[in-house]
Formats: structure tokens, C-alpha cells, sequence
């Protein structure tokens, strides 16, 4: 195993869950659990399978991973020991694994599968990923799981951004939800008009998630963060797609939709000057909607507030950031194809449209998912996880991202005068390529 470049990275996907009660799917299995059972289950009687969960168990997860294990049981005759791993402890107990003594199942963030598969603690499962009902799963979905033709995890829920606003404020003002990027400017620009200079309309996130909201400009344009062309990573901030994204980025504080001295301000610190009134509306999801209660002293509770899908400057929604939660094979099992028996199920249609749903995540399943499109909960995150879009799928681009900030100051230059937009991305393309790269 190559443990060199471990950290103890945190695990950021936890949040994912949006804290929404998404709808059940009532389909029915796809395939016959006794096909399955024929095929494998005398194989495996007696063998027992080591799975792992990520986070603090509650009765539904314990409910469903129940259920789940029993059935796995009834098809091949094996048992689960399955284990919770918290999440402040996800980073440390998968370095300590990666040294020898893993599970041979884990769940996994799906941000994470990059840097753990350049450790070599994941196992390809490349042969099963699209077979079955996983054939359905979109394809754009396996950005991060797939690293140099080779899938390493199944995406099995997943989570997505849109626009959180003051509802209050739009029925105040009789402003109706924007559905384009002129009308969401036009409601920006009344509210600061009636609740003063000091409100951003809009918020610009310079801080260390900034490239969720800088990805959705710039892939609705068209662009791409870097493309990996033979074994190199070729940067593409300078190509006209990322260019368009960016000038709208940067333009939220030029056109005054919100203030030049927040610049450096990622999604808490938004949250808070949002519970504080001073943000009508910011790119986040459903986990912030306690902070918001919490930092407004119960002022701000939900009932005042709502979301809908960012609207693309050149038409329609725009595509988010895909996060999510996958199942993986662990690189040191010795029962690899059982596992993969474990992976088959709990990725199949109807126990990944149940782990979603009874997890407050999104279907990756594309008909369950549209099914949620018109839900007053989930419908605005449904419709921006249609379109959802992964960043480069390596280990090095946290170093990018939120490390070094290469993007963060590539706009803090624009804005502050000291660069133009040409001059910025191809110093940050060049500074992204190294990075990447190495």
C-alpha cells in the first residue's frame, strides 16, 4: 500500500444528507431476488462479509441496513458484520485501513474515491458498475469513481446546491421566484434597494467552497476545469466556456449584487450574515437551514424561507455540483467477489432508491429522481442534480481547490483591479495544471 501522501483529510460529504424528507419509491425489484440467489448463494454460506457505514446510525439507517443485510443473507447465505464509523473519525480509521486491516465493503464520499484509490485502498469494480440496473445510472455521475478507465464505486445517493432565499422578503415585496438569470438579477437589485446597500441581492463565495458556485456558471457556459488528455491534466480556464462562467462569477460583485468587502467569505460565513439579514439569497442546501435557525437566535426558521434551481445565464437550470455518497470495494478484501455480491444489491434500483430516500439524499436512479422534480422539498435539488457535474476527478485537486485557492484568487485579482480575466485564468490554468499534475 502506498500510505505516503495520507492525510487526515476531512470527510466533507456527511453534509450531503439535506436534511428533507425526499419521496419512497414505490417500484417494485427489477430483477428476482431468487435469480440471484440460484446463482451465488450456496457459494457464500457460511462467509461472513465486513461493511462499513459512514456517520452516526438513527432508526431509519439502521432500519434499512437491517433489512438490506437480511436480504443479502436469503440470496447467498452469508452474514454482515457491519460497523459505524463517525464522521469525525471516517479520515483517520480509512488511513489506519489502508496500512493492512479494512472492511471488504465501505460506503464512501463520492470526493473522496480519487484520493483513496491513488492509495490503493479501493478495489475496481469496473466488471459490475453498469451492469444490471446500475446501467441506468447516468454516466456523468461516475466522475469521481472512475480513474484512468477503471470504476472504483458505485454511486448510491446523492446531493446537490440550489438557490436558498428569503421568502419573506419576495412575498414583501411581491417578487415572483426567478426562473431566469435576468429575472434572479432583477430581484437581487429591487431587495438591496428596499433593505439597503449593506444586503447582498446575491452572495459571492470567495472562501473554500467557492468552486461549487463558480462550476455552476461555468459548466452551464459550457467550460471545464481541466480535462485529462492521455495520463496529463490540460487546464481549460482560458477556453471561451469557463471564461463566460467566470466574467458571471466575478460580475456578482462588479454589477453590485454583492459586497466587495466579502470577498473571502465561503458558505458559513454566509449562512450567518443570512440569519443576520444580510443576504437575500446564496447557493447552499438544505443542511444550512438549522445553522440558520441557530445563528438567528429562532428568528429565521424555515417557514420564511425557501429554494429553488439557479438558473443558467444561457437558459434553464443550472448543472451542480454532484456530491454523494457511493459503495466501494475495499483494496485489501480477501472476499472480493462476495463483496461484489453486496454491491450488486445494494446498488440495485430498488435498495439505492431506499437509501436515498430514507436518508434524506437524492435517487440516482434518473425516473425516481423526476419524480421529485415538482416536490415543494426536494424539487429545486432535483432539478439541479439532473444536470449535476463532478470537478476533476484526482487527488491533488483539493490542493487546487481549497488549498492553495487557485480559482479564489484568480477572481480576487479580477475584482480588486490588480489583473484582467485573460491575464487571471491563464496564470490560474498554468498554476492548476502544475497542481494537478504532480
Amino acid at each position: 500500500m502506498r500510505i505516503a501522501k495520507i492525510t487526515a483529510t476531512t470527510v466533507t460529504t456527511a453534509a450531503l444528507a439535506l436534511g428533507l424528507a425526499a419521496c419512497g419509491s414505490g417500484e417494485a425489484p427489477s430483477s428476482s431476488p431468487s435469480a440471484a440467489a440460484s446463482a451465488s448463494g450456496p457459494k457464500f454460506a457460511g462467509k461472513t462479509l465486513s461493511v462499513w457505514r459512514l456517520g452516526d446510525s438513527n432508526p431509519a439507517a439502521a432500519k434499512y441496513m437491517e433489512e438490506l443485510n437480511a436480504e443479502f443473507k436469503q440470496q447467498t447465505g452469508a452474514e454482515v458484520k457491519l460497523e459505524w464509523i463517525p464522521w469525525p473519525q471516517v479520515a483517520d480509521k480509512f488511513a489506519a485501513a489502508a496500512t493492512g486491516s479494512g472492511p471488504d465493503v465501505t460506503e464512501i464520499g463520492n470526493d473522496q474515491v480519487p484520493m483513496w484509490q491513488s492509495q490503493d485502498a479501493l478495489t475496481p469494480i469496473t466488471d459490475i458498475a453498469r451492469e444490471g440496473d446500475r446501467a441506468q445510472i447516468p454516466e456523468n455521475l461516475y466522475g469521481y469513481e472512475t480513474v484512468d478507465g477503471e470504476i472504483y464505486a458505485v454511486p448510491w445517493g446523492a446531493g446537490a446546491r440550489a438557490v436558498l432565499y428569503r421568502k419573506d422578503w419576495f412575498e414583501d415585496l411581491k417578487i415572483e421566484v426567478p426562473k431566469t438569470w435576468d429575472e434572479l438579477v432583477a430581484a437581487a437589485k429591487k431587495i438591496q434597494k428596499e433593505k439597503g446597500e449593506g444586503v447582498d441581492g446575491f452572495a459571492f463565495n470567495g472562501g473554500s467552497d467557492a468552486n461549487h458556485l463558480l462550476a455552476a456558471f461555468a459548466w452551464s457556459e459550457g467550460g471545464e476545469f481541466a480535462v485529462k488528455e492521455g495520463d496529463k491534466w490540460v487546464g481549460k480556464l482560458t477556453e471561451p466556456g469557463f471564461t463566460k462562467g467566470f466574467e458571471t462569477y466575478t460580475g456578482l460583485v462588479t454589477g453590485g449584487l454583492s459586497g466587495k468587502a466579502n470577498l473571502t467569505l465561503n458558505t458559513v460565513d454566509i449562512r450567518k450574515r443570512f440569519a443576520n439579514n444580510k443576504v437575500a439569497m446564496y447557493l447552499t442546501a438544505g443542511w444550512d437551514l438549522p445553522g440558520i435557525e441557530e445563528d438567528s437566535k429562532g428568528k429565521l426558521k424555515s417557514d420564511k424561507l425557501a429554494f429553488f434551481p439557479l438558473p443558467a445565464k444561457t437558459g434553464g437550470v443550472a448543472p451542480s455540483f454532484f456530491g454523494g455518497n457511493d459503495i466501494a470495494l475495499w483494496g485489501g478484501t480477501k472476499e472480493a467477489d462476495l463483496g461484489k455480491e453486496y454491491i450488486k444489491l445494494a446498488t440495485s434500483k430498488t435498495w439505492a432508491d431506499r437509501y436515498a430516500s430514507e436518508g434524506g439524499l437524492l435517487p440516482v436512479y434518473p425516473d425516481t429522481l423526476a419524480k421529485l422534480e415538482e416536490d415543494p422539498a426536494q424539487g429545486a435539488f432535483a432539478q439541479a442534480f439532473a444536470k449535476a457535474r463532478a470537478f476533476p476527478a484526482d487527488p491533488n485537486w483539493s490542493e487546487a481547490d481549497a488549498t492553495k485557492m487557485v480559482l479564489q484568487n484568480a477572481a480576487r485579482a479580477v475584482i480588486e483591479g490588480k489583473k484582467d480575466a485573460g491575464t487571471a485564468l491563464a496564470d490560474a490554468n498554468k498554476e492548476l495544471e502544475e497542481i494537478l499534475n504532480q
